[in-house]
């Protein structure tokens, strides 16, 4: 199964190294690359069942990470006092700090366009939002590609393992599976995402366009996904 899509906030490699970074709590400067690699890995996997765009510039991050890796694992010569040796991480992380300058400043941007369209929306629809806003008693919090992966990550692992492959259509399709989303929602009036995933467990490749018939939900806003805060739960609902 092949399947491209793009995303905004799907923005490279990089990204996903911050994203990594920020839920392991870690210091950019102190990155523990062996754990950081294992779960880069992980995701790397569902980006190549996916198919998804600049899919290649991700595989060279992670042979970034493993050069680094083994780098590190290298026996260190012995120095004078005076000298320093180079931390093999060095590189990386002067790329990483570069890339979230310019991303904090592309996000500073971003919200000042937003600040400005709130500013000049009509008073009865701003009234409206915060009504809605309220009824859900969930906080309206943008959810980003790779927290979805993450918990999809996590789900995946409890697909029961196959032992046998026999090569056969793949019983079910992403209409299908946007129907079984939109039913489930609406008898629902919001779930975990989780246990949203959790429904379609039994099979892999099922689980996986599930996965993808929920983007493509999100893509058109037929289904929209929230959380309170940076890496808690995410909460889908129907629009």
């Amino acid at each position: 199964m092949s399947y491209r899509i793009h995303l905004q906030n799907f923005d490279g490699p990089l990204d996903l190294l911050l994203f990594l970074i920020r839920k392991n709590e870690v210091d950019v400067y102190d990155i523990p690359v062996a754990t950081i690699t294992q779960q880069y890995m992980e995701y790397l996997g569902v980006i190549e069942m996916l198919d998804l765009d600049n899919a290649s510039e991700y595989i060279l991050m992670a042979a970034t990470l493993i050069r680094v890796k083994a780098a590190l694992l290298l026996p260190k010569p012995e120095l004078d006092d005076d000298d320093d040796a180079d931390d093999p991480r060095h590189e990386l992380v002067q790329r990483l700090l570069e890339y979230q300058r310019f991303k904090e400043v592309a996000d500073g941007l971003e919200e000042i366009e937003t600040e400005s369209r709130h500013f000049f929306r009509s008073l009865n629809y701003k009234f409206e939002d915060d009504e809605s806003e309220e009824e859900d008693g969930v906080e309206q919090s943008e959810v980003g590609m790779y927290e979805l992966m993450a918990v999809f990550v996590d789900v995946i692992k409890r697909v029961p393992p196959v032992t046998e492959h026999m090569v056969e259509r793949i019983p079910v399709t992403i209409e299908d599976q946007t129907k079984v989303v939109l039913e489930f929602l609406e008898n629902n009036k919001q779930v975990l995402f989780r246990d949203l995933l959790l429904t379609q467990v039994n099979e892999k490749i099922i689980l996986i366009v599930t996965f993808i018939a929920i983007l493509e939900l999100m893509k058109s806003r037929k289904v929209t996904l929230n959380q309170n805060k940076p890496f808690a739960e995410i909460w889908i609902r129907k629009n």
